[in-house]
């Protein structure tokens, strides 16, 4: 195998990188095959004047991407050679929800079968991301990223200082920035968002008509949520209301037992709130659309089917316009549609 090995002294792209790129072109070309063994990572930085750092940084890379593995005791050996010409991405969202799965999906759905998609949840926790971004460093194509993070208190917050330094390092061509862009990175990179201020705000602007007819708007805002909203999305809602001159109120929740009158209109984000207020709704003998009025935030397929009015994010166009944009070599920065959807419970 050696002799296949090409080394460029005086080429820019690191050592390590020179090593997984020689392997994958030499397995590609039908040099290197299946279950073939390699040389070990002593042989090999002897063999090459290289530091033993270097190489093993290279097999760790082979090895996470599955292109080598390693047998205790007899060395390394080549394990996958059918997925080598695709592109391999790497997919980091924040939580595992319905409307992020969409995301996903719809760009699965959209990117075909010459990509291989790894995905992987970092639950809005800084240290889960870095360990994740460190641990992929070189091994993919693309990266992915839903940029949505907690402080200490619960807050909401797009990056950190960590967070943002990190991302930097990632090559701006590999760089898919989805959902929430207030991370100010710079140069020509994808950016496929929603607006959460404005988009709540244009939204509710739709509704007006039917939003106007009811005496109190109420938003359900979760202040402490294990996976905290942009704020962004309270300042649109009260700019609205201030705008139109409507009575609101903010909680945190919807409480057991709370107290509804006719006239009210809800707007909930989590669905465990809105789980519990068309319950409440249901048990005080209320009528959902024309008593009390109800909009959840985010379109889910359960939503659809119970005649639920949303107001939401095109979660299908996202991932769409993200696979079309990677297939298309593209960059720039392209705003998701956000939709009041009128459906029987307002």
């Amino acid at each position: 195998m050696i002799k296949f090995i090409d080394i460029d002294e005086n080429s820019r792209v690191p050592k390590y990188q020179q090593i997984v790129d020689t392997i994958i072109h030499n397995i590609s070309a039908g040099k290197l095959t299946m279950d073939q063994k390699i040389p070990s990572i002593n042989v090999f930085s002897e063999e090459f004047y290289l530091s033993r750092d270097t190489v093993e940084k290279a097999y760790n890379i082979l090895k996470e991407r599955k292109i080598i593995t390693s047998i205790k005791g007899k060395g390394y050996y080549i394990t996958r050679t059918k997925l080598i010409s695709k592109i391999n991405i790497l997919f980091l969202i924040n939580k595992l929800s319905s409307y992020k799965m969409r995301i996903y999906n719809s760009f699965r759905d959209s990117i075909g079968g010459n990509c291989h998609t790894d995905l992987h949840i970092y639950h809005s926790e800084e240290s889960l991301f870095l360990n994740l971004l460190e641990k992929h460093n070189g091994a993919y194509d693309y990266f992915i990223i839903m940029p949505h993070f907690k402080t200490d208190s619960l807050r909401h917050i797009s990056y950190t200082d960590n967070v943002k330094k990190a991302i930097n390092k990632i090559p701006k061509e590999k760089l898919i920035i989805l959902d929430n862009i207030k991370l100010g990175i710079t140069g020509e990179i994808v950016e496929i968002y929603q607006d959460f201020e404005n988009d709540i705000y244009n939204a509710l602007q739709e509704g007006l008509s039917k939003i106007a007819s009811y005496k109190k708007i109420m938003l359900i805002y979760p202040e402490k949520a294990v996976y905290p909203y942009p704020r962004r999305i309270l300042h649109g809602f009260k700019k609205f209301c201030i705008q139109h001159s409507l009575d609101f109120e903010i909680h945190n929740e919807i409480y057991n037992d709370m107290v509804l009158k006719k006239g009210d209109l809800f707007i909930t984000i989590e669905e465990s709130d809105l789980v519990n207020l068309v319950k409440q709704i249901r048990d005080d003998e209320f009528i959902l659309g024309k008593d009390i009025g109800v909009i959840s935030y985010n379109d889910t397929p359960l939503k659809e089917l119970l005649g639920i009015t949303v107001i939401s994010t095109d979660f299908k166009a996202m991932g769409e316009t993200a696979a079309q944009m990677i297939l298309n070599k593209e960059k720039g920065k392209v705003k998701v549609p956000f939709n009041f959807i009128d459906r029987e419970s307002i």
